[in-house]
């Protein structure tokens, strides 16, 4: 009798796994080419009048368009989305919103748009739908964050969920590749963390591998063909997947070091996440090795350290903080960081050892070498 080979053995539940308590969040997705265009009705299902449509300075022309498809129901446009939601951008959108009488906010862009939606919807309930154009996942979240003299501070509210979610591959068709592949590791992260999560589920786990498996197959597709279509679907694809993953379960080492980085020192969120997780994975890899094993194979790799390091650089990624902003005599800082408010980890958090992450890091050296 022939073997079902649908079935892998990393697929079937550990004893560990048996036990476990999971409670779906309450969003809605549409997943389709072309699903903007479903926007006024989406607008109209939740029973707003008023939209505001929120967008990053760089993204006006595709917000105007936006606010354009939605006709009366437009409460225009407000453009002040910034990267790591520093809290006086957060002060004027809520003012602005007030001041328009909207009821309802659109955020059409990537993290830093959807997050000033969450900031709005944290004070006011206003409900969210969000229209991603990057695969940075913080679409499918109850989590947001703030950034506050110089600390970002995150947190979990179901008021800030988006209430809908339009994925429309083609709007990330003109992405630039290079973004394409630091937001897609972002998002590999989100489920890369959710695999040994202290709350994980196998739910989460399937989904975890699915979508790490999905981005990685799409980010090597969009390399070689940007405009390929079918790779741009299985970035959204995945970046889904991965991004429910983020919402259902908590992260560990590697957001918390991120979390510090950008807020701190106002260094590009994907590319940051891009550079960290290799070795925040080396850093745990004893600690998970279960987890290890099922990164790597959706990555196709023989270890998942190496193995996101090896995909960063192969699709010409950053692989240094240095690279990207971080000054060396700021690492101290951020082990500060790291240690005063630590999230739960697999490993134990120790000085020397993290100490010596941050250096590899920033010098972007290969996990193991």
């Amino acid at each position: 009798m022939n073997k079902p080979d649908a079935i892998r053995p990393h697929a079937i539940l550990r004893a560990s796994e048996r036990d476990f308590i999971f409670t779906a969040q309450p969003s809605r997705v549409v997943f389709a080419p072309g699903s903007l265009q479903r926007l006024p009705q989406e607008v109209e299902a939740l029973g707003a009048r008023r939209a505001l449509v929120l967008c990053t300075p760089q993204q006006v022309a595709l917000a105007e368009a936006t606010s354009a498809l939605l006709g009366s129901a437009s409460a225009g446009v407000f453009s002040g989305a910034e990267m790591h939601v520093p809290i006086d951008s957060a002060w004027r959108a809520r003012r602005h919103a007030s001041q328009v009488g909207a009821d309802c906010a659109v955020a059409i862009g990537g993290g830093s748009t959807v997050g000033l939606g969450k900031a709005i919807a944290l004070e006011s309930g206003l409900p969210i739908i969000a229209v991603p154009t990057t695969y940075a996942g913080s679409e499918m979240t109850p989590i947001y964050g703030i950034t506050e003299v110089g600390v970002k501070k995150t947190g979990r509210d179901l008021r800030v969920l988006p209430r809908t979610v339009l994925y429309d591959p083609e709007l990330s068709r003109h992405l630039p590749v290079g973004m394409s592949v630091v937001s897609g590791i972002n998002a590999i992260a989100h489920a890369a963390e959710g695999l040994y999560a202290q709350d994980g589920n196998p739910v989460m786990s399937l989904m975890a591998e699915e979508g790490i498996r999905a981005l990685a197959q799409g980010l090597r597709g969009i390399h070689r063909a940007p405009a390929d279509m079918a790779a741009r679907s299985a970035c959204l694809y995945g970046a889904w997947l991965c991004g429910s993953v983020l919402g259902h379960v908590g992260m560990s080492l590697h957001h918390k070091l991120c979390h510090t980085l950008g807020g701190s020192f106002n260094l590009p969120h994907a590319e940051t996440h891009t550079v960290v997780l290799s070795h925040a994975l080396a850093y745990n890899a004893s600690a998970a090795p279960q987890a290890m094993a099922r990164i790597a194979a959706a990555l196709g790799a023989p270890d998942a350290a190496t193995g996101v390091f090896d995909l960063a650089r192969e699709l010409g990624a950053p692989t240094a903080l240095r690279d990207i902003g971080m000054p060396q005599d700021g690492l101290p800082r951020v082990l500060e960081l790291a240690l005063s408010n630590p999230y739960w980890n697999p490993r134990p958090l120790e000085a020397e050892a993290l100490k010596e992450l941050l250096a590899n890091a920033w010098a972007g050296v290969r996990p193991g070498h």
